[in-house]
């Protein structure tokens, strides 16, 4: 899963997994937490390239990395956001909290 990770500059992409559940959710977010505190993160990308599941357990990674990076001043976006997922997201509330792109922007334009 560490592959699922990258850093660059103050950005931390997280390229979700096809299936963000109760499974995998747990660590994904000790991963994220764990790096958000050993580097200085100011932007959580989610890409939601490979996924088309996500539970209730996703839903609250993402807005637990939401609320920590809001309280560190930084933001977080979904890139790579498939139609299925859009709903989830917007079912979640998620919609209403971060930007959410299609494809990949230009990491200027995130914060």
């Amino acid at each position: 899963m560490e592959d699922n990770f990258q850093i660059l500059g103050t950005y931390l992409t997280i390229r979700l997994p096809a299936e963000v559940d109760h499974h995998n959710s747990e660590e994904l977010k000790r991963k994220a937490d764990r790096l958000l505190m050993e580097n200085n993160i100011h932007c959580i990308i989610f890409d939601f390239g490979r996924t088309n599941f996500m539970d209730s357990s996703g839903i609250g990674m993402i807005m637990g990395r939401y609320k920590n990076m809001r309280f560190m001043g930084g933001a977080v976006v979904a890139v790579r956001v498939n139609e299925r997922m859009r709903r989830i997201l917007t079912m979640s509330g998620i919609y209403k909290m971060m930007d959410i792109y299609e494809g990949l922007p230009e990491q200027s334009n995130l914060i």
